[in-house]
């Protein structure tokens, strides 16, 4: 099948490779010279396991290509997807404006039947808007459909080659016949494809989110608790996630979530049901409580070292949202380390792949160590921020030899308090005593 991708982002260019990667033809569209120019290199813009011998595998074999172009790319195409950016607004809305001006563009551009597939996290209704945009710019048949994503960063490839589920938003049959064709190599051996009506699958993408992080925020709040009365979180995590119906993912207590999904999303749905009369109490509080969690770390710091952190030295390991990813939108790392700076520490931080981006963002207001020891050499404290895997066993005794204090702020839970208590360190866990 010929396929178009409008965005190469983290969704769209994994889907166009992934597609490809299936014997379709597949054309990405970008905006961006400079992107296109650089994917058409074999360059990646963002970090993602397996996605750039993906991408090289379906250049190689004129699967895949990349274009500016998206007048050129739209024409002869069985299906149309927009995996364009839907930032919040100030208010908390998604910003459509990138929808909608790849829409219009799509409609001066069709020559003949498609079927335009939203696979860019949009609310509800947007599908509406989009077959209007259309209509008013062509003469043509068309069908919009919803195709929403569920990817997980840093296994993004894996997620879309083996999906756990597809959903395809259709009201149209000729749209559900060619997305089941497109999607039928995905699925021979277990049809995991739901087909609901578009509004459904609309609001679906946001449902997963909001309930995901609902667990996470829920975690963090029972740690607090935790704390507070002298109960371990740990134990109550495990002994939760043992009952089936509840299930151990997602109970991680910590330093809160970031990156590019659910922190948008939750501010967008709580917009969504603000306007639609329906005020939804439980996903707003699980975006406060997030915003809540990110300080935690900060308090923990301040309240050892007697109210205050000025002039002291304290390195971060981990920038990034989470492991396996260079995004640090919205990431928890991030606001700590402006909270120390603003109170006058001096912070180092560490991380694998996302120093240049963090570095992008905040400048030099910071130093940056590219060694993950060299950062903690003479640090007051060191602070885990993001459970990267190198991270989870270091030589202690190799920090507590090179550091100025032998303090350790463990934001995800991964470290034995009770060794490193042993080892002679001041240990702060998330929720742990």
């Amino acid at each position: 099948m010929r396929l178009t991708i409008v965005g190469t982002g983290y969704v769209g260019l994994v889907a166009g490779a992934g597609f490809a990667e299936f014997g379709n033809d597949v054309t990405c569209v970008d905006l961006s010279e400079e992107r296109i120019e650089s994917l058409r290199r074999g360059e990646i813009p963002f970090h993602e396991p397996g996605l750039k011998a993906l991408v090289l595998r379906n250049v190689e074999h004129e699967r895949l290509s990349f274009t500016t172009n998206l007048a050129e790319a739209v024409p002869d195409a069985e299906v149309i997807m927009l995996a364009v950016g839907t930032p919040s607004s100030p208010e908390g809305a998604a910003d459509l404006t990138a929808v909608k001006t790849a829409a219009k563009q799509i409609g001066s551009a069709l020559t003949g039947f498609a079927v335009i597939t939203n696979k860019s996290t949009v609310p509800v209704g947007t599908a509406d808007i989009v077959a209007e945009i259309i209509a008013g710019a062509t003469d043509h048949e068309f069908a919009v459909a919803s195709n929403p994503e569920f990817l997980k960063e840093g296994d993004a490839v894996n997620d879309f080659l083996k999906p756990s589920r597809i959903i395809l938003g259709v009201n149209d049959e000729r749209a559900r016949t060619v997305l089941r064709r497109l999607y039928a190599p995905f699925v021979r051996t277990n049809d995991r494809v739901q087909v609901m009506d578009i509004r459904s699958a609309e609001l679906a993408k946001y449902a997963a989110n909001a309930m995901l992080a609902t667990r996470i925020s829920f975690m963090n709040e029972l740690a607090l608790l935790a704390e507070a009365i002298g109960a371990d979180i740990e134990p109550v995590r495990r002994a939760i996630g043992a009952d089936p119906r509840i299930g151990r993912k997602f109970l991680f207590p910590g330093v809160g979530f970031g990156g590019s999904c659910f922190p948008k999303d939750l501010r967008a749905l709580i917009n969504t049901s603000a306007e639609a009369g329906v005020p939804l109490g439980v996903v707003t509080a699980v975006e406060q409580a997030n915003r809540r969690q990110k300080k935690v770390l900060g308090e923990k710091l301040s309240k050892h070292f007697g109210g205050s952190v000025q002039g002291l030295n304290i390195c971060v390991w981990g920038l990034s949202f989470k492991p396996n990813t260079d995004d640090i939108r919205e990431a928890p790392a991030l606001e700590l380390i402006e909270d120390l700076v603003a109170a006058g520490a001096n912070v180092t931080a560490y991380d694998p792949v996302a120093m240049d981006n963090a570095r992008a963002k905040i400048g030099d207001t910071i130093s940056y160590s590219d060694h993950m020891y060299t950062a903690a050499e003479g640090a007051d404290a060191l602070v885990l921020v993001t459970e990267w895997p190198e991270f989870r066993r270091p030589n202690f005794k190799r920090l507590i030899g090179s550091m100025k204090q032998a303090v350790l702020f463990d934001g995800r839970n991964v470290w034995s308090p009770t060794e490193l208590r042993e080892l002679g360190f001041a240990y702060y866990g998330i929720g742990r005593h």
